[in-house]
This record gives C-alpha cells, sequence and structure tokens, in this order.
C-alpha cells in the first residue's frame, strides 16, 4: 500500500481557519519534517475541451523562479511555485498560502481550500502514472481519502472514504487524453490532458474535495526531470 502525504495534523491543529500565509509556512514546515529529503475497448469519445497547451501563453500568468503551476478553483485563480521535491512527490505553494502535494500529476493533498484533501492512500500502482499504457488498456485502482473541512465542522468531516475507480485514454490531436470516473464514498469525473509520448500531464481537472468543483490544474513549467 503507497501512503502519501498527510496535512491531517496540520489542519486538526486551529480550531477556527488558519491565517493562509501562516498555514503555508507550517506546511512547508511539516513536509520538511515528514519527507525524505489493453487496446481501447469502445473507444473514448473526445469531449469539449479547453484550449490546447501554447494557448496559457496568451494569458497574464506572473512569472516564478522554477516550476510552477497555474491553479483555479471555484473563483479563485492562483499561481503556485514548487517549494518543495522529493522524486515524484512534491509540494505547491501560492503567494497566499494554498498548499498542494502532487505525487506525479495526482493532488493528494490540499491546504488553503475550503474542504482540504487531508490524506490520500492507495492499495494499487496508481494508473494515472502511466497514461500511454492506459491508452492501450484501461485500469482501475482503488484509493482512501480523508476529507476535512477549513472550519473543522466535525459533522462534514470524512477518513477514509472509499473511491473505485477507472481510467481510460485515447490519443486525440493534442497528444493523450484521458478520464477517470469514480464510484463509491464520491461520485465524480477527473479529466487528464498529456503529452501523446511521454505521458506527461500539462492540464488535469480534478476532483480535491466534497464539493462538486473541480481544480484545474495547468502546468506552467514543468519540475526538471
Amino acid at each position: 500500500m503507497r501512503a502519501i502525504l498527510l496535512f491531517l495534523p496540520l489542519l486538526l491543529a486551529a480550531c477556527e481557519t488558519p491565517d493562509l500565509a501562516e498555514l503555508g509556512r507550517d506546511t512547508e514546515n511539516f513536509l520538511r519534517a515528514t519527507v525524505a529529503l489493453p487496446p481501447i475497448q469502445d473507444g473514448l469519445p473526445p469531449r469539449q475541451y479547453d484550449p490546447p497547451r501554447g494557448a496559457l501563453e496568451e494569458q497574464e500568468v506572473p512569472v516564478t523562479a522554477g516550476p510552477t503551476l497555474l491553479v483555479t478553483y471555484g473563483s479563485q485563480r492562483k499561481v503556485l511555485a514548487m517549494i518543495q521535491a522529493n522524486g515524484e512527490q512534491r509540494m505547491w505553494r501560492s503567494s497566499d498560502g494554498t498548499v498542494l502535494a502532487t505525487d506525479g500529476a495526482r493532488v493528494v493533498a490540499t491546504a488553503g481550500v475550503e474542504t482540504a484533501l487531508a490524506a490520500t492512500r492507495f492499495d494499487s500502482p496508481d494508473p494515472l502514472d502511466d497514461l500511454v499504457a492506459v491508452a492501450e488498456r484501461p485500469a482501475s485502482a482503488r484509493r482512501l481519502v480523508d476529507l476535512v473541512p477549513a472550519r473543522r465542522n466535525v459533522g462534514r468531516m470524512r477518513f477514509g472514504v472509499a473511491l473505485d475507480c477507472r481510467m481510460r485514454a485515447a490519443r486525440v490531436p493534442e497528444g493523450l487524453y484521458a478520464e477517470e470516473s469514480c464510484g463509491g464514498g464520491a461520485r465524480f469525473l477527473n479529466r487528464y490532458w498529456a503529452d501523446g509520448e511521454t505521458g506527461a500531464v500539462w492540464r488535469s481537472e480534478q476532483w480535491v474535495g466534497m464539493d462538486d468543483r473541480p481544480m484545474t490544474i495547468e502546468v506552467i513549467s514543468p519540475p526538471a526531470n
């Protein structure tokens, strides 16, 4: 079983929503303390999706040094810079303290948003790690997540939420397009756009909590290989 970064101790430390700037610093310190430095069956019908890679160049995005993500969640749009990396596990933070933890292209934990994804655990390999293979054969995975609302509403805390997901991918003009349909403790659809040769995800829409709004993550400057 693969255990991913846990944010729960940080999020339960205060009864009220913490100051976002302080949350970002605490999260960085927490990371430093806990992280060592099939043929397509029926085809995947293309969907209407947002402009492909390159369209971001027409948008005004603040320049940061090093790897950068552009994240949209609800009405919020933020640039996050990478602050820590340990292989494929990375931590990203915005100027106001919003924090994401990713494992490859997967968002595995969040802080500073309305509902925090406190932990993600897989009991099998994550199909998102090899979208090129998924384009040949759809894959399934099961994972558990912990969810904690920002204001510690006990009635909305959920731990060990089981998700059963199936992912399939198809080649499109921009490379690879994948859909991940999940059910169980929550029902949602994640979408991914990736390089056709390497499977590196450059844009995704991922469920990260209990509401219906996906988080859109666009890679402005990728981490070095």
